[in-house]
């Protein structure tokens, strides 16, 4: 795993000045991009993360094949070139995305059931938790069959377990003590 905290640095400072400029959202979705057409191309994330390719050359190609990349996000990318910490570009997004969800005052919550829940299903319950937190989420969902029914929610690091395996669970450790 990269560095968290150096990666916090980079993000951190990506952030205050995509705040500054009045770009946060567009900052956050060209790092997003960047990230994404790497993960997309095994031989441009080869080539982003060689340490035997010149840096000069690695900028020139990045600058053109990105460019139509927001000024603050591409020189990001540039100082990571620069300081040879390439590998760091996944985790800044990570904390980027951290520090713009803190800013906006949400909470990530992560949403698994036995099967797909309907849009009003979930704007419902994310409705209920959102009175009852008094924050805003958001929100991923998933579907995880063995649960075989009922809804597991996490919050940070909150866990509410309202599934049947869940209660199976908790039913066989109960038989298993006694």
């Amino acid at each position: 795993m990269p560095n968290e905290a150096l990666a916090r640095r980079y993000a951190t400072a990506i952030f205050q000045l995509a705040t500054e400029a009045g770009a946060v959202d567009r900052v956050g979705h060209d790092l997003h991009t960047f990230v994404a057409a790497l993960d997309a191309d095994a031989d441009v994330n080869r080539f982003f993360r060689s340490p035997v390719v010149d840096r000069q050359e690695k900028t020139a190609v990045i600058g053109e094949a990105f460019d139509m990349l927001h000024e603050i996000a591409l020189h990001a990318i540039f100082l990571l070139i620069r300081k040879r910490r390439e590998a760091l570009a996944p985790e800044i997004v990570v904390q980027f995305d951290k520090l713009e969800r803190e800013a906006r005052g949400a909470k990530t919550l992560n949403v698994t059931s036995a099967r797909p829940l309907s849009k009003a299903e979930l704007e419902t319950l994310v409705a209920k938790l959102t009175a009852a937190f008094k924050t805003s989420f958001d929100v991923t969902q998933n579907v995880d069959p063995e649960l075989i029914g009922g809804v597991r929610i996490t919050m940070g690091d909150k866990r509410i377990d309202g599934t049947i395996a869940g209660r199976l669970d908790d039913l066989a450790r109960m038989l298993s003590t006694n």
